[in-house]
């Protein structure tokens, strides 16, 4: 099994960062800080810009249009292009008052897969995997605990998911024309902390956050055995995306809430021997 060590990226620290995500085609880095409800994108030339929610914030995902994200706010999805954010689908009846969004990808087909989450400490954990396709959404996955990680194959035909209060990532058949998952089945169970957010490889393996682990593990999308470990100096690793020229350093965050590290809630990034793959766009 190999193993890297994750090299600080900033010493700014974020209370809750998740949803990394590099735009080849711009070679911008954008995060979000969910409690804080901040978006930040960064250019190559170094730049960082940040727009501010009046809201908690679970992701922000690059859509087909440079330069432009969906993101995914405690009630409804907003697409923000330029300076501007405007509402194009109210969650209000499907969120409870104290659900939010919590993680987001595009899928293949440019459709926008969504989770929620339970926003406090009050509540028992819950929530569904939703789909945005055309203006419409629809429940992919109900009785979810924490919607985490999401990511397909490069054949299209599989889907992989983390819950992380279930403490696995699925497996899942996938049809790319109807946006249909079926077939669910545990591709393997996390010990020593819980699955987070994750990210794929050119080799169809899985790059999965450990929260609670100080981790990343590499593992097989084919029977989940465990490949690669990337050892991070935060306790609570929350995400992780493919950036560079030619996609083989990866791009980390994590969570400086509740925690006293040195760099907890810290941004990270690590080399390694492998290959991913661009993040798909959605189409807004």
């Amino acid at each position: 099994m190999k193993t890297y060590t994750a090299e600080v990226y900033s010493t700014e620290k974020y209370q809750l960062g998740e949803s990394p995500f590099y735009d080849s085609r711009t070679k911008t880095l954008s995060w979000v800080d969910i409690s804080k409800g901040r978006l930040f994108t960064q250019g190559p030339d170094g730049v960082k810009k940040s727009f501010t929610f009046d809201k908690p914030i679970g992701a922000a995902v690059p859509s087909e249009k440079e330069g432009s994200y969906l993101v995914a706010g405690s009630d409804g999805i907003y697409l923000l292009d330029g300076e501007k954010a405007s509402l194009i689908k109210n969650l209000s009846e499907y969120y409870e008052a104290y659900q939010r969004s919590n993680d987001a990808k595009a899928d293949p087909a440019g459709r926008l897969w969504f989770g929620s989450s339970v926003n406090d400490d009050n509540h028992q954990a819950s929530g569904n995997l939703f789909c945005l396709d055309k203006g419409k959404v629809s429940c992919k996955q109900a009785d979810t605990k924490i919607s985490n990680g999401m990511a397909w194959s490069s054949d299209r035909k599989k889907f992989y998911f983390s819950d992380s209060l279930q403490y696995a990532v699925f497996s899942y058949d996938y049809d790319l024309a109807t946006g249909e998952i079926s077939n669910r089945k545990v591709l393997f169970k996390v010990e020593n902390g819980v699955s987070d957010g994750m990210c794929i490889d050119s080799e169809d393996n899985l790059w999965v956050a450990i929260w609670g682990g100080r981790r990343i593990e590499c593992r097989s999308s084919k029977d989940g055995s465990l490949l690669a470990r990337v050892n991070v100096d935060a306790q609570n690793v929350t995400s992780c995306c493919f950036m560079g020229d030619n996609l083989d350093t990866l791009f980390i965050t994590t969570s400086g809430q509740g925690q006293t590290g040195e760099h907890d809630g810290c941004l990270f990034t690590c080399k390694l021997d492998t290959k991913g793959c661009q993040c798909d766009y959605v189409k807004a």
